[in-house]
């Protein structure tokens, strides 16, 4: 079984359960004999990808539904809008692996560690919003994240500097107050999973810095000034203050580029 190979065939499932257990099954085999990395292999991008299913629809980010958190419906259109983004980073985490080759090995192991992890959110959340009367599907959604996974098809560096790095760490920050929100409401268990996010989210953006810095690295390039200019260049969203510090240094930031992020 050769992995980019699988994560492509993952990442063209139009199912979301299907995609999320077959992702599951295709992680079960880190450290398997019988699972072999190509990292040679240049593959001819499908037109299905990513498979998407037939809902939710997707719409501007301006015309997503309200989220009143003391109603149900509410906070059920809130945990589906992040069911959405847990969607979305299963399908980012599989492209990473097929899209870019000769990578280290472990740079696809870890990605694949990622795309089982962000399955295994998705499903906490969709199994809650089942619980509250819904499902994944149900309300609209908008696909910011994935659209900057396009402008950045031509360029790792890009990639892993503006997704897990920028669009991803912003979870860092906006999750506490998230969680304190649903705790206000009484919403305990979706509080639990916010926690879980959190706590592997870290690890994520920590792959993410691990695998920017080594990048940069090999290719002589200041890490700071090179994700400035990145940034600029890809039209990336400006991070939004205030900051999870203690997260973001979990995950990798250094002192210096959280100043400059303070400044930016």
């Amino acid at each position: 079984m050769e992995l980019r190979a699988q994560a492509l065939h993952c990442l063209a499932q139009t199912d979301f359960l299907d995609k999320s257990q077959a992702v599951a099954e295709l992680a079960s085999y880190l450290g398997a004999e019988s699972l072999s990395i190509d990292t040679n292999m240049v593959f001819n991008a499908p037109d299905n990808i990513p498979g998407l299913p037939t809902k939710p629809n997707l719409v501007s980010p301006k015309d997503v539904a309200r989220r009143n958190m003391r109603t149900t419906e509410g906070r059920a259109i809130m945990i589906h809008a992040l069911a959405h983004i847990e969607f979305n980073a299963i399908n980012l985490a599989l492209d990473a692996i097929w899209r870019f080759a000769k990578m280290p090995q472990q740079y696809y192991f870890d990605w694949l560690k990622v795309a089982a992890e962000e399955a295994y959110h998705f499903n906490l959340l969709n199994d809650h919003l089942i619980k509250l009367g819904y499902v994944y599907g149900d309300f609209p959604a908008h696909n910011s994240l994935w659209e900057m996974a396009t402008r950045t098809t031509d360029d790792i560096l890009a990639r892993i500097a503006l997704v897990p790095r920028t669009m991803e760490a912003r979870g860092l920050d906006a999750s506490p107050a998230l969680r304190l929100k649903l705790a206000q409401v009484g919403d305990m268990e979706a509080a639990a999973i916010l926690d879980i996010i959190l706590r592997d989210e870290i690890g994520h953006v920590a792959i993410g810095n691990h695998w920017f810095n080594w990048l940069c690295e090999a290719r002589g390039l200041e890490p700071i000034s090179t994700y400035a200019e990145l940034a600029k260049k890809y039209e990336a969203p400006t991070p939004r203050k205030p900051f999870n510090h203690q997260a973001r240094l979990a995950a990798g930031f250094t002192e210096q580029e959280l100043a400059w992020l303070e400044n930016a």
